[in-house]
Order: structure tokens, then C-alpha cells, then sequence
């Protein structure tokens, strides 16, 4: 039975540093989101993570390969843990975003939580497991998990999931300076 698992938002890129939506546009990390996955993987070592499942998108992915170099475990990108598509909303200034409609072009709120509780479903963390991924993901596990108030994680940041008795909690492991 799964009793923990750990959780961190992918490292920054241009668009998280310029407060645009990103969405499924395909960035790298900038300077300082490499700077925080390589923080992460530091403060990571000696955690007991065993495996590393990320999203496909790059900031995910590469923020999941510093890590894994640092921790020596192996990484496995699951497809369906991919931030959601915002269509033509992407580029535009995060205030412009508006979860509970379906942008132009981009995926409806009901199919985004579908897919990201389905590709959840389906990870096997029997093993020590960290998932690297994105805040929109992040809120759709949460949710699942707990009906908790919910605060948007930071770049870099890793919490802890723990099932404390009957019920999911969510703690703070690590939050990168800055």
C-alpha cells in the first residue's frame, strides 16, 4: 500500500519568469530553474526516492534528468501527467487565465482532470517515488487526494504526500531560495 510519495514542480523557464501561461508549449529550463533542480536533486539525495516518473513536456523532463543524475534512479516519462493544452491562451499573461473555461483550440477543464486522474490512477508508487510535473497537475492530484485548501507551488519546489491515518496531507520538503 502506498503510504508517501514526493511531488515537485518542474524547475522555471522564460515563460514562468515573464508570468506568461505556458501550458503545452514546449520550453527548456532557464538559468535559474536548472539552478533549482540541481538544488532539489542536493536536497533530494539520501530521501530514499527510487524512481523518477515525469511529465514529457522539456521543463519536466529536464528538470527530472538533473535530479536523476544527482540521485543515480532511473526516470519514466508518463504522457498523460503533461500541463494542460491552454490553445491560444498560451503566451498570453497568466492574469488572463480563466480555469474553468475551454480556451480556444486548447482542452476543456473536464478533459485535463480526466486525463491527469487517470494517468495518477495508474502510476504504480509501491516504490519510493518522486513525480515531476507541472502546478496544473499538482492541482488535479490534490484534489484527488484531499479537499484541503490548495497553494500554488512554487518552480523547484517539492512537497511530500503522506497518508496519516485515513487521510492524505501534504508537507513542505523543500523550497528552493529565491
Amino acid at each position: 500500500m502506498v503510504e508517501s510519495f514526493l511531488f515537485m514542480r518542474h524547475g522555471q523557464t522564460h515563460a514562468n519568469a515573464g508570468d506568461v501561461i505556458c501550458g503545452h508549449t514546449d520550453l527548456p529550463l532557464d538559468a535559474a530553474g536548472l539552478t533549482q533542480a540541481r538544488a532539489a536533486g542536493q536536497r533530494l539525495t539520501g530521501a530514499g526516492v527510487a524512481r523518477i516518473i515525469a511529465s514529457p513536456l522539456a521543463r519536466a523532463r529536464q528538470t527530472a534528468h538533473v535530479v536523476s543524475r544527482a540521485l543515480g534512479v532511473p526516470v519514466l516519462v508518463v504522457e498523460g501527467l503533461s500541463e494542460r493544452n491552454w490553445g491560444a491562451w498560451e503566451g498570453m499573461p497568466r492574469a488572463t487565465l480563466r480555469r474553468d473555461e475551454t480556451p480556444p483550440g486548447g482542452e476543456s477543464p473536464g478533459d485535463f482532470r480526466a486525463r491527469i486522474r487517470a494517468a495518477f490512477r495508474g502510476l504504480d508508487l509501491s516504490v519510493p517515488t518522486l513525480i515531476v510535473a507541472h502546478s496544473g497537475t499538482d492541482r488535479e492530484i490534490h484534489a484527488v487526494l484531499t479537499d484541503a485548501p490548495h497553494a500554488r507551488l512554487v518552480n523547484g519546489q517539492v512537497v511530500r504526500w503522506a497518508q496519516e491515518e485515513a487521510t492524505w496531507n501534504c508537507h513542505d520538503f523543500f523550497t528552493p531560495a529565491g
